[in-house]
């Protein structure tokens, strides 16, 4: 079954349709700076008008990149409390679904 709003994946492979906020936590807080470095969020659709990454930064945090071709928004953020970050994203991505 295809994600409804959207889907978020992980460089290692995991994929969630609708993540939750709780879903999005976990995702976020199994990143580390080797083999899973980012997740991307983002409708499931062949060319997605607007999507959300964060990645692992080398110096500790993480890089938070919203896109949002539609509305005319592209704002980088740099953050090292993954509560604020899934929080602020299911947020964000509640605004995308409607």
């Amino acid at each position: 079954m295809d994600a409804e709003y959207y889907r978020a994946d992980s460089e290692n492979g995991d994929h969630v349709d609708d993540p939750s906020e709780d879903v999005l936590f976990m995702l976020i807080r199994d990143l580390n700076d080797t083999d899973d470095t980012f997740v991307v969020v983002q409708p499931d659709d062949d060319d997605p008008l607007w999507f959300a990454s964060v990645a692992v930064l080398d110096e500790g945090g993480y890089e938070i990149v919203r896109r949002d071709s539609t509305r005319r928004e592209h704002d980088i953020t740099i953050e090292t409390s993954i509560d604020r970050i899934a929080g602020d994203l299911t947020t964000w991505l509640a605004a995308r679904a409607t």
